[in-house]
């Protein structure tokens, strides 16, 4: 990874105050060092507090808040910190995620718990740590990480695709409401992305994207507060398509696939 500048450049984007969950690695980090690059103030949370620490020594402007992200109360309390420190909170963007692969033979309950702990779970107490404050100004955008795994259930990724694709229809299901208030949101669905999680692969993972330019876009399209941020565009076109299929076909192709 380059290690930036520790001094930010001029501010390119529209929000003054962002806060990150599951930032000491992945698409978080990449993200925060990016807006950070960019000129915003960036709180950072995680359970890691090296990591943490090692990504704020590298910018004057990004800040630490250590927080577990299936703790509501740690999530809340950092949020408030963060705001009490660094004024109100622009742009929230929840990205801590779990991921186990396995057949079901090989499944365990407390990593599918887990699982939904930390990727749904794990975004609602975010919302529960920054709605009631952006409600009162009328202003703000809430965005989360899940995936085109949430598009269609994968083999081998029960617990996974379900969380994903809960994350997808909380999008679908707040963001009426939201925006009738004043506050955006986006869901963002990449691909593969090269990250300490999809090290874990054993098997072949087309259109593999590096960090760098995931995170490029994924703040191109926070800028333009776009609904759905979703990459790369061959796996978007091969899963939207699926989705859409009727379960005979589409089933059969995912067999096929996996």
């Amino acid at each position: 990874m380059n290690t930036p500048s520790s001094t930010p450049a001029n501010n390119a984007t529209p929000w003054k105050h962002v806060w990150i969950t599951g930032a000491s690695s992945g698409l978080g980090e990449y993200t925060a060092r990016l807006l950070a690059q960019q000129g915003c103030t960036v709180s950072i949370s995680a359970r890691r507090i090296e990591q943490l620490e090692a990504i704020s020594k590298d910018f004057e402007n990004v800040h630490a808040y250590p927080a577990d992200v299936t703790d509501a109360a740690a999530v809340k309390a950092a949020a408030q910190a963060a705001e009490a420190d660094h004024g109100p909170i622009d742009l929230a963007l929840f990205s801590a995620g779990a991921w186990f692969p396995g057949s079901l033979r090989d499944m365990r309950v407390e990593n599918f718990a887990k699982t939904i702990d930390v990727n749904l779970m794990g975004v609602v107490y975010g919302m529960d740590a920054v709605l009631p404050q952006m409600l009162e100004r009328g202003s703000g955008h809430i965005s989360w990480i899940s995936s085109v795994a949430g598009y269609v259930g994968l083999p081998n990724s029960a617990a996974y695709s379900a969380s994903k694709s809960a994350l997808i229809s909380l999008a679908e299901s707040v963001h009426g409401e939201l925006q009738k208030k004043g506050i955006a949101v986006s869901v963002i669905n990449p691909g593969f992305v090269r990250t300490q999680l999809t090290d874990k692969n054993k098997f072949p993972m087309p259109f593999l994207m590096e960090p760098e330019p995931a995170a490029e876009k994924i703040v191109a399209g926070l800028k333009r507060k776009k609904f759905e941020i979703a990459f790369p565009w061959q796996m978007v076109l091969i899963l939207k398509t699926l989705r859409i299929l009727p379960y005979w076909l589409s089933l059969a192709l995912i067999k096929r696939l996996a």
